[in-house]
């Protein structure tokens, strides 16, 4: 009897524990499934959010573009390197201030340059207007930080060095905060899947959340900084401009002659609104430009945009104005005989500045 009498207590006591150890797997069960539900709802809240955000920045982006372009013989009515490279810094300061995006430099006497590599052949020889103005532009829109990755020692950066800045919102300073920030890819090891590493200009380097190629420009959109390690996600060199309205530097790009300025054209409708600009076009206070979403600005040399179309074989036209749909005299009653190029982009851009965000706030509301 007493020995059954133990049985039975072994007995309870393993019921007991058995009901004790399901209800503590159901209550486990219940955590775990209200941490899911917790994280589920959570992640949904980050992406109505991001949605939000998104949303927002589309509203606050300028989703249309505004290209220059221009001839490289301008460099060639400067009589020494350090003119050459004053008269390159004044057309990147006067794109800057009015957010061109774009800058072409064609070349309107046959010269045919297409690429940056060559070398510097002196003041006055034909073949490098175009290459010296464009590595100029270039190395004024990149970021200072970023100089030295991209551009090595060469005669036609002689003097740059000395020129004014263009003071970006992308040329950022190193403790400054911005959503966005451009960066060179470095050459350092990191786990596979672990994307790479990029110099932001930062005091800590940014892991990005690509595995990409060293010495690459990278457009970067910053995470917040709550980690050790600061992270990053790649985006589109686009984005500043699209998702957040920032002014975030031109491109350039050489053009063979006029007509590749339009025939290669980036975008893949090309330019849909497309203005040059003349002392025999018609007032600009008498037009009214139509909605775009690609601008281009075209200026003439010291021959005006007759010479352009004179060397090139491409064109079967003699008048200017047939190339666009607006040919328009920025400055009606000038008191000079001649406007100068550089001269001439600060005048127009200034005047048609208005016109042509109302134009794209246009477009981009229909």
């Amino acid at each position: 009897m007493l020995g059954e009498g133990k049985g039975v207590s072994l007995y309870i006591s393993t019921v007991r524990f058995c009901i004790s150890e399901k209800e503590q797997n159901k209550k486990w069960r219940e955590v775990k499934l209200l941490k899911q539900l917790e994280k589920s709802q959570q992640q949904q809240q980050q992406k109505q959010q991001e949605t939000e955000e998104q949303e927002t920045k589309t509203e606050n982006g300028r989703q249309y573009t505004l290209s220059v372009a221009l001839p490289g013989s301008i460099m060639d009515n400067a009589q020494s390197p350090e003119l050459r490279t004053y008269l390159a810094g004044q057309i990147a300061r006067a794109c800057a201030v009015f957010c061109v995006d774009e800058i072409v430099i064609f070349d309107e006497v046959g010269e045919g340059s297409k690429s940056l590599e060559g070398n510097f052949e002196g003041v006055g020889k034909k073949g490098q207007a175009c290459v010296q103005l464009a590595r100029i532009l270039q190395y004024l829109e990149c970021p200072q930080y970023l100089r030295k990755s991209f551009f090595p020692k060469h005669p036609d950066l002689q003097f740059a060095g000395l020129l004014n800045p263009l003071d970006s919102p992308h040329h950022l300073r190193i403790d400054e905060e911005s959503e966005y920030r451009e960066g060179v890819v470095l050459e350092r090891p990191t786990k596979p899947g672990k994307g790479s590493f990029v110099n932001c200009g930062l005091r800590k380097e940014v892991q990005i959340d690509k595995p990409l190629q060293a010495g690459i420009r990278v457009t970067v959109r910053l995470r917040p900084d709550n980690k050790k390690v600061r992270k990053g996600v790649v985006v589109s060199p686009q984005s500043p401009r699209t998702d957040g309205g920032l002014y975030w530097g031109y491109r350039v790009r050489l053009a063979s002659c006029l007509s590749s300025v339009f025939s290669e054209c980036p975008f893949k409708d090309g330019y849909d609104l497309s203005i040059g600009t003349s002392e025999k076009g018609n007032n600009v206070g008498d037009v009214t430009l139509s909605e775009f979403r690609h601008a281009l600005v075209v200026f003439g040399g010291l021959q005006g945009l007759e010479a352009g179309v004179d060397s090139d074989q491409n064109l079967d036209i003699t008048e200017p104005s047939l190339l666009f749909n607006f040919y328009v005299n920025t400055c009606p009653g000038q008191g000079s005989r001649t406007i100068r190029t550089e001269e001439a982009i600060l005048i127009s851009l200034a005047v048609l500045k208005p016109r042509i965000e109302a134009a794209g706030h246009c477009a981009e509301g229909s």
